[in-house]
């Protein structure tokens, strides 16, 4: 089990750290606002470079045992950033979805909340589940939904496709798979419980008026497999 780093503790190598990952999403964002210049003012690409890129934190935050406090604070200023980018675009490529969506926002704040729910528990594994849920799944499901879905529905006004809803279903099985198979093994748990977390990720995920699934999805999946585990102990 890793430990938790105190609330302020403040190391030389933390804040190297801290300022590496910084570098890293400073990159995630130019590359996006790149390929949003370059390909099109509409580009769902360069949307989901970000989206993709930036959830991937979670597991360099977990690896190298980020403080609470400074995820939280990093998750506000993102926050307030995609917010302000919401009205005025000074960074088109992180918001351009082709509709009012306030998505990116929503993504921010979900780290923040998951990280102030899971690691004072030292539950590390659901905020990193509920963050990577998100990321990788709807993700891969706006991209395969756009370039290959050839059988639409609506979910109260909003336009989804079956195709994409599957991508969702099979990501968000392997990506909570994944996370619980690392931390507690080969057991019958890991498996139910990720299908369960499949099936309300992608559930929550076909209602994205205004971007909201984007708060919904992670809060959602990890809050799924958070429960599951109580009801459903190890042993």
């Amino acid at each position: 089990m890793l430990h938790f780093t105190p609330w302020l503790e403040s190391t030389p190598d933390l804040w190297l750290n801290v300022g590496l990952i910084a570098l890293g999403l400073g990159i995630i964002v130019l590359l996006a606002e790149t390929l949003h210049r370059r390909i099109s003012t509409n580009s769902e690409l360069a949307r989901k470079v970000v989206h993709i890129g930036t959830g991937n934190v979670i597991l360099v935050a977990w690896w190298l045992q980020i403080p609470a406090w400074i995820g939280i604070s990093a998750s506000i200023i993102a926050g307030i950033i995609a917010l302000l980018s919401y009205y005025i675009p000074f960074l088109p490529g992180i918001n351009s979805v082709g509709r009012k969506s306030l998505g990116t926002f929503f993504y921010a704040i979900s780290i923040g909340i998951l990280i102030a729910w899971f690691w004072p528990l030292e539950q590390f594994q659901y905020a990193a589940l509920g963050i990577l849920v998100m990321t990788w799944g709807d993700g891969l499901a706006g991209l395969i939904g756009q370039r290959f879905g050839q059988h639409p529905y609506e979910v109260w006004g909003m336009q989804k496709s079956w195709e994409g809803s599957f991508t969702m279903l099979v990501t968000s099985y392997a990506v909570s798979s994944l996370i619980l198979l690392s931390v507690q093994g080969n057991v019958w748990q890991t498996w139910v419980v990720s299908l369960a977390i499949a099936f309300v990720a992608t559930s929550l995920e076909a209602f994205s008026k205004l971007g909201i699934d984007n708060l919904t999805v992670p809060l959602g999946s990890a809050a799924v497999g958070f429960f599951l585990s109580q009801i459903l102990p190890l042993g």
